[in-house]
Parts: structure tokens; C-alpha cells; sequence
């Protein structure tokens, strides 16, 4: 039996009658609210916002210290003992910057977007995944398996979050995930990683009236960054059809103590985008060995590469159940049917999908391109509500429902 009004199946339509559209538009807000600035605060605020709404729809809710006022979520919705759906976002934001029309964690409502810090990026897709899961409860459904939104903190610098709570998470309990980031209600099907790196070198101070008498490490740091821009241009040469390629950023340089004096040292920190297939010691160590071959490293001279941070990528076969169920939820909860995609950013479900061998997928409201990180930060309502029909449509779908 189908319900005439959608066309869906009688016990879809009557979970999404569940979702509460003012109280997904009143919790964003209140996320955003909350704050979290990362670097700068802590998530703490942001966390107790997301444990009430939780708690009061009854799932089970966990928290785990990660750091001072930084706690990761894990709120489930238990089912039989099928395989479930992981749902994973993060509760901090990027500083909120220059530049805004008015205060940034003081949400408001105009012209059918909300707008305020993290709205896109990404308190509405937590908010949404909420509301799904709840309309899921208060529908009554008896699931297969569990469906679960874990919510990590750190994930816009170093990823502390996320890299706690692998190590100790369940495995062989959920089917797949969803990375609710800001893709426009596209399904992304693969990520790009990301690395810090640190480059040092050092050399021997000299006058700068003689300098063939120092090693100068700023002149040695110049010829490395040569090898990486050179290794930049080679992998824009060969692109991914989805992701492009893997690419080198410089992003700070200091070194040497007077104008007068011969660097003895140099330091740059870079950033390096990572395919799938990669990971930053790899990188980092045929770099090296290029700069040994080249004969920079040695004579007074020493060269040093460390990985400060990586987040790695991950692709998923577009034929898996995860992606074409993706598709048809959305196309379902009316937000039209856009071909799958790549994203050129980075987030946490690399982890998800290299640790735990998890299938991901990215798919939320927002745009990544033209919100996120930006002055006056916003999401449309109505891509919100669409989010929560989706993500619940998925999960009754991908788990199972009798």
C-alpha cells in the first residue's frame, strides 16, 4: 500500500510525517548558538545543546572526554541485530572572521535561509540527522539493526575527536556512513585527505660578507620547495575524474636571524591534499629521498619532513548500496536527483572508511563552496528539511524496518 500524497510506501510517508520542521529549524539555531570555534573555545556548549535534543527523544547518549571541555557524542537508535547506519558530523566551527553583517552565533531567519556560524558547516546537518532519527522513533518502527550519530569534536584542526574514538569503536556493526558535511544535497562518493607537514632545515650561520663560509638553510628550503612545486605541476598533470589530484600548499616560511648573518635555519609548514591511494609518510618519504638524490641534504646542510596531521581520503564504488540509496532518498524527500560527485576538501570519514572499513559517503545541506568558512555563513531552510527526509529515508531503507 503507498500513500497517495508521495507515492512512498505507507510506513515511509508515515515516518516522514514525523519530522518536526520547526523544532529542525529551532535546533540549528540553537547549535549555532553554541558556538564552538576551533581554535579559539571548546565544543562544550555545542555538546550539551546536542545531548538534550538526544536524550529527550530518547536515544542512548555517550559522551567520551576527549580533551578539557571537548567531548565526543555517540547517540543510538538500537534496532535488532542487523548491521545498522552510522551517521558522523562535528561539533566545532571555524573562527567566525571578519567581515559579517551581524553578530555570527546569533542566528536569524531571512528570505528562507538561516544564517549564522556553522549553519552550513555543519550544525544544520547534525540538526538534520537528529530530527531523522527521531521522527524514526516517534513513528515506532522496529529497525534491523541500530542507526547512530556520532558527533566528534576537533574536526576543523587536528582531528583529536575522530582519532579517539576509532581505536575503540565496534566493528562489523554498521554497514555504512554518512559524513553529514555541506555538499548541496549531492551524494559525494569520494574525498580527497589532507596532511601538515613541517619542513626544517638547518644549516651554519656565517657573515653574510662571506657567506661561502655558512650553509645558508633558506637557500636549502628555496631548492626543496622547488621539488614540491615541481611535484605539484606532475600531479595536476594526471587528474582523478572526481577529486583532480593531490596537491602541495605552502603555507608559512620564517628562518635566519639578520640580514646580515648566513641562515643556519629554515622552517615552512605545508599543505598536502591526499588521493585515496595515498598517505603523508609515503609522500613524505620519496620527497626525501628526491632531496638526498639531488644532493640538498649534506655539506653543512640538513633537511627534515614531518607529518604533523593526516586525515586520509576515501572513495566509494558508485554502485554500492549506500550510494544508489542515497540517490533515490533524496531524489524521494524532494531534493531533485544531481549526479554523484568527489569533493576536494577533506573530513573525517577517511577515518571511518581506512580504520574501520566502513563504507562512506558525504551528503548534507549547505554549500562547501559558497558558505562554509565565509563571512555571513548560511543554509536554506528548505535544504534542511529535505536533509532530514533524506537521511531518514536511507536509514529505514539501509536497515531495515518491519
Amino acid at each position: 500500500m503507498t500513500a497517495p500524497d508521495t507515492g512512498l510506501p505507507a510506513s515511509e510517508a508515515a515516518v516522514l510525517d514525523q519530522v518536526d520542521h520547526d523544532e529542525l529549524l529551532l535546533l540549528t539555531a540553537a547549535l549555532v548558538a553554541a558556538g564552538g570555534e576551533n581554535p579559539g573555545s571548546t565544543e562544550e556548549a555545542t555538546v550539551a545543546v546536542l545531548r538534550e535534543a538526544c536524550e529527550r527523544h530518547g536515544f542512548d547518549v555517550e559522551l567520551t572526554d576527549v580533551a578539557p571541555g571537548r567531548q565526543n557524542l555517540v547517540a543510538t537508535l538500537t534496532g535488532g541485530t542487523g548491521q545498522g547506519l552510522m551517521f558522523l558530523g562535528h561539533s566545532d566551527v571555524v573562527p567566525a572572521g571578519e567581515g559579517w553583517s551581524s553578530p555570527p552565533f546569533e542566528p536569524y531567519a531571512h528570505d528562507g535561509r538561516l544564517y549564522g556560524r556553522g549553519t552550513t558547516d555543519m550544525k544544520g546537518g547534525l540538526a538534520a540527522i537528529v530530527l531523522a532519527m527521531a521522527a524514526i522513533r516517534a513513528a515506532g518502527v522496529q529497525l534491523g539493526g541500530p542507526i547512530q550519530l556520532v558527533c566528534t569534536v576537533d574536526e576543523e584542526d587536528l582531528g583529536l575527536g575522530i582519532r579517539a574514538f576509532v581505536p575503540s569503536a565496534p566493528r562489523g556493526v554498521f554497514a555504512a556512513c554518512v559524513v553529514a558535511e555541506p555538499t548541496d544535497l549531492q551524494t559525494v562518493i569520494a574525498c580527497r585527505g589532507d596532511s601538515y607537514l613541517t619542513l626544517s632545515v638547518t644549516g651554519r650561520a656565517a657573515h653574510s660578507g662571506r657567506p661561502a663560509d655558512g650553509r645558508n638553510a633558506i637557500a636549502a628550503a628555496a631548492r626543496v620547495l622547488e621539488l614540491v612545486r615541481t611535484d605539484h605541476d606532475a600531479l595536476r598533470a594526471a587528474p582523478h575524474a572526481l577529486l583532480g589530484s593531490g596537491t602541495w600548499s605552502v603555507g608559512t616560511m620564517s628562518g635566519g636571524s639578520g640580514t646580515s648573518i648566513v641562515a643556519a635555519d629554515c622552517t615552512a609548514t605545508i599543505d598536502r591534499r591526499l588521493m585515496p591511494d595515498e598517505d603523508a609518510q609515503t609522500v613524505v618519504d620519496r620527497l626525501l629521498r628526491t632531496v638526498r638524490e639531488t644532493g640538498i641534504d649534506g655539506d653543512g646542510i640538513t633537511v627534515n619532513l614531518v607529518v604533523d596531521m593526516e586525515m586520509p581520503g576515501f572513495i566509494t564504488d558508485p554502485g554500492h548500496a549506500l550510494v544508489v540509496g542515497a540517490v533515490e532518498a533524496v531524489a524521494d524527500a524532494g531534493g531533485g536527483r544531481p549526479a554523484v560527485g568527489g569533493w576536494s576538501a577533506a573530513c573525517d570519514g577517511g577515518f571511518i572508511a581506512r580504520d574501520l572499513g566502513i563504507p562512506c559517503i558525504v551528503l548534507g545541506p549547505g554549500g562547501l563552496n559558497d558558505q562554509a568558512h565565509q563571512a555571513n555563513e548560511s543554509v536554506s531552510i528548505d535544504e534542511l528539511a529535505i536533509a532530514a527526509r533524506a537521511y531518514a529515508l536511507l536509514a529505514l531503507r539501509l536497515v531495515g524496518h518491519r
